[in-house]
């Protein structure tokens, strides 16, 4: 399984060590634990003079869910994995929601209202000046991405000795895509060539056959309008289909194909102008990633998405984020996944500062609290309660949901259970805005 990481008494990061070394130092009191999350013990008797591994974060950023994990290139192992799922797209419609609740607000308050001053240039056609953006600037809901990957950096060269950084920086090498006979990289006519288009092939089309919807076979590139009758090599003509489906089809133009089914015929030829919204997200955010990596100050390798696959299924690994993020970049050592569980992390927000809530129209309906703690806990608090006495005697974990009275509710993987009072509780992380699970 992952390892323990261990910091000394200084908060400097030691080498990890296995699960049971662990536990035994915490049984025998020469350790405390320090975060649950991930999980790191501190040492209680300083160790000079020990020599610690050096380390690689690798990272590998997508646009719901990015994988990261944490390698000793030395000897391949997988020290740590973690997959964060991102809250980008929640944010868009918190933002789109409330753009409507305002508007729909002020049409209401003040429908009569005096145009502003805008309207007043406009009639008079003279344009104001334009709104400009910083330098840089990004969306929301694409900076929340960033943010999210600069955070976990931060907290695990606090806990682990990292020394280098792996990044994806594209997911797919668009430049090869579109013109596959470039020249100047070394991978093109070597053994990775072809893995940036079919890569993407697989990923734009939910690696299913487009014309029988069949999945986990082996798939080949086929053209949409066939070669013979004039199809080009563009991207926006291929797609993925089954060995069947691609010798039955031939030379047949797709509409005499998919005649029966008109349906699905439609929406291949919609879905092959379409561009990948995810890859979009990933592209528009990469680069300012790469600034905020290299801005840590440790040196930052970069590789694309079809060396990673590359990597990893020349090691036949199992596809998952984590192990994506493992495989990135040329620096990919002969890995050691053996026994690794994932930290399986959502980034939920700090909360709202709304000091009432609103129905599905937009009219308040119910009050918050403008306390944020209450008896030196606050809602989104990992505890642990355990209630000698009444009703509800037991052993409870989970997230806290706080009230002024100073009665809790906890919910955890059984359920939601109501009325636990604060005196049962014991905190076991403070709320930062992700929760985990394994």
């Amino acid at each position: 399984m992952s390892k323990v990481f261990v910091i000394d008494t200084n908060k400097k990061p030691l080498n990890s060590i296995h699960s049971a070394q662990a536990r035994q130092l915490l049984r025998n009191g020469k350790a405390a634990v320090f975060k649950r999350f991930p999980f790191t013990i501190i040492l209680k008797e300083a160790r000079p003079d020990v020599p610690v591994e050096p380390l690689r974060i690798k990272i590998d950023p997508g646009s719901q869910i990015t994988g990261i994990a944490i390698v000793n290139d030395t000897t391949g192992e997988v020290i740590f994995a973690a997959e964060i799922k991102h809250r980008g797209f929640a944010i868009h419609e918190s933002l789109t929601s409330r753009k409507q609740l305002r508007r729909s607000r002020r049409n209401r308050k003040t429908r009569y209202r005096q145009p502003p001053i805008s309207e007043w240039f406009r009639k008079g056609n003279k344009q104001p000046c334009p709104k400009k953006r910083r330098e840089g600037w990004l969306a929301p809901s694409l900076k929340s991405r960033v943010d999210n990957i600069k955070t976990w950096v931060e907290r695990l060269r606090k806990v682990a000795s990292i020394e280098a950084i792996s990044q994806e920086l594209v997911r797919f090498d668009m430049q090869l895509i579109r013109n596959p006979d470039i020249h100047g990289l070394e991978y093109q006519q070597g053994t990775l060539f072809g893995y940036e288009t079919r890569e993407y092939l697989l990923e734009k089309w939910n690696r299913q056959c487009a014309y029988c919807s069949v999945k986990d076979v082996a798939f080949q590139i086929e053209h949409i309008h066939c070669r013979a009758k004039g199809g080009s090599n563009s991207i926006t003509n291929l797609t993925v289909s089954c060995k069947k489906c691609n010798q039955k089809k031939g030379i047949k133009d797709i509409k005499d194909f998919l005649k029966k089914d008109p349906v699905r015929l439609e929406k291949i030829l919609k879905q092959a102008k379409q561009l990948l919204t995810d890859a979009a997200a990933v592209n528009t955010t990469r680069l300012a990633l790469l600034k905020t990596l290299k801005a840590t100050g440790l040196p930052v390798e970069t590789g694309s998405g079809g060396l990673t696959k590359f990597n990893r299924t020349k090691q036949e690994l199992s596809k998952t984020h984590w192990v994506d993020s493992a495989c990135v970049g040329q620096s990919t050592p002969i890995l050691n996944i053996k026994g690794v569980r994932p930290l399986l992390i959502t980034a939920n927000g700090h909360g709202t500062r709304q000091i009432c809530r609103t129905d599905k129209y937009g009219f308040p309906n119910r009050h918050c609290s403008r306390t944020k703690f209450h008896f030196g806990f606050q809602t989104g608090d990992i505890v642990k309660a355990v209630v000698t006495k009444g009703k509800k005697v037991g052993q409870y974990v989970g997230r806290l949901a706080t009230r002024a009275t100073g009665s809790f509710n906890i919910s955890n993987k059984s359920g939601l259970v109501q009325g636990i009072s604060h005196k049962y509780c014991h905190n076991v992380q403070a709320k930062d805005g992700y929760s985990y699970a394994f």
